[in-house]
């Protein structure tokens, strides 16, 4: 990214946390590609001493662990560790006592958990909340409604998965998390395009041209079409009129 587009974004993020009265932005650190490329462009913007990272790990991989301090280690800024496996455990065993869940309903327990902390956290140092979904997982719908889905303002939402990888390794973000297979880390092995069941390349072919192979094409257009809902506000009635 050239320096004019890079310092553009960099405003940008600058701009919105002038304007709500904050002094900083809280990043959920997942030890991602996207989590750790919106810490860097954040410190570019802010300065590290108005960064603060929180890791939320759930019976997560050690690598991911890692991967967060990683990030922290890399860019100089404050890791919060907030433990969220048994509110997790708790939560989950509660509702079933009323009504079965299914597997994936459980499984969003945890960035909806996760999303609740950050506010948390965020009011307390009367910060921010930052979003890390990319442009390629907007248009797939592949992010949790009301948990990774949910922050104050996105500085990614433009940019597919690859453009992000070439943004975080301008930025210096560490290379083992530029090289390792995206994941949402919702459960043991998962990967997104396993899950998506389309591959990152094919939704960056959707995405720039409108069209990609036969089979990632409807695969795409019809969980863009089902997904419509998470990339709206909630609608409300504005009430009855005679026409």
């Amino acid at each position: 990214m050239d320096e004019k587009r890079l310092e553009h974004r960099l405003n940008w993020i600058r701009e919105h946390v002038k304007a709500s009265g904050c002094k900083g932005v809280v990043v959920g650190e997942s030890g991602g590609k996207d989590s750790a490329t919106v810490t860097a462009l954040c410190v570019r913007a802010l300065g590290k001493e108005n960064v603060v990272g929180v890791t939320m790990p759930c019976n997560s991989l050690s690598t991911d662990m890692e991967h967060a301090r990683l990030v922290a280690d890399a860019f100089g800024i404050k890791l919060l560790e907030v433990n969220i496996a048994s509110t997790f455990n708790t939560l989950k065993e509660t509702i079933q006592q009323e009504q079965e869940i299914s597997d994936l309903a459980a499984a969003n327990i945890k960035p909806r958990i996760r999303m609740t902390t950050l506010y948390a956290v965020a009011q307390s140092l009367n910060y921010l909340v930052i979003g890390t979904d990319n442009l390629s997982e907007m248009v797939m719908g592949y992010f949790t409604k009301w948990g990774d889905g949910g922050y104050d303002f996105n500085p990614l939402g433009d940019l597919t998965m690859q453009e992000v990888l070439e943004l975080g390794r301008e930025l210096g973000v560490p290379e083992p998390i530029l090289t390792k297979a995206p994941s949402a880390g919702l459960w043991e092995g998962q990967t997104d395009e396993k899950e998506m069941g389309v591959t990152y390349k094919a939704i960056e072919e959707y995405i720039k041209t409108g069209t990609t192979d036969k089979e990632s094409l409807a695969i795409i257009e019809r969980t863009h079409r089902n997904t419509q809902h998470k990339r709206e506000m909630p609608y409300i009635y504005r009430g009855y009129t005679e026409e």
